[in-house]
């Protein structure tokens, strides 16, 4: 098969997503992933609000799941519009398993 019409590696679940998002946000933002874990158990995972990410953030952890679900998922890519529908970590995470599963 070429390379572009494939996909690499099995579907992605949920929990994967979630353990990607926590990881690549905590890095970003330089905090424990912990920190972001009890945010998303808590119900208080707003990314700007509870977690205080601002755009630059948000911008840096676009590209980091693109560029590390692009592996799982050829041409893998989050559209602009659909940021502004992304307000908290179970937003992007809904998102993804949408578009990668």
């Amino acid at each position: 098969m070429p390379a572009e019409t494939h996909t690499h590696g099995s579907s992605i679940d949920e929990e994967s997503v979630l353990a990607l998002v926590t990881e690549q946000l905590a890095e970003i933002l330089q905090i424990d992933a912990e920190v972001v874990e009890r945010a998303v158990t808590a119900g208080k995972d707003r990314l700007s609000e509870d977690l205080h990410a601002d755009s630059i953030a948000l911008f840096e952890l676009v590209e980091s799941l693109e560029d590390e679900l692009s592996e799982r998922s050829v041409g893998f890519e989050i559209e602009s519009d659909d940021l502004e529908d992304l307000h908290t970590v179970r937003d992007i995470v809904s998102y993804v398993v949408a578009r990668v599963g």
